[in-house]
């Protein structure tokens, strides 16, 4: 199973952007999905997950940022408007699924995806 992150780039402070993150390969359900960041010195945060029966959102990020999955295809999305310098960070999409009905959750990460929020 591999998570492939795109999206992620240079705006100014105000704009947007939007994230993808697509799981391929012998994916059989998927529990849970998310986005997470790292800035340069800090510790891994959480951006959104959703999960079969609710969706989490950091505070930071509220009213800013709305997370979606699109279950057929086996992707999920992060819309970020209002952009602000202190959002400048690695973005990495995550998941919590099983590859077969046997088989236990597992988590997966994506490789990440700078965005940069800069004038």
């Amino acid at each position: 199973v591999q998570l492939q992150a795109s999206g992620g780039g240079s705006v100014q402070p105000g704009g947007s952007l939007r994230l993808s993150c697509a799981a391929s390969g012998s994916v059989f359900s998927i529990k849970t999905i998310g986005w997470y960041r790292q800035a340069p010195g800090k510790e891994r945060e959480l951006v959104a997950t959703i999960t079969s029966d609710s969706t989490t959102v950091a505070d930071s990020v509220k009213g800013r940022f709305t997370i979606s999955r699109d279950n057929a295809k086996n992707t999920w999305h992060l819309q970020m408007n209002s952009l602000k310098p202190e959002d400048t960070a690695v973005y990495y999409c995550n998941a919590a699924l099983r590859i077969s009905f046997f088989s236990q959750l597992t988590a997966y990460w994506g490789q990440g995806t700078l965005v940069t929020v800069s004038s």
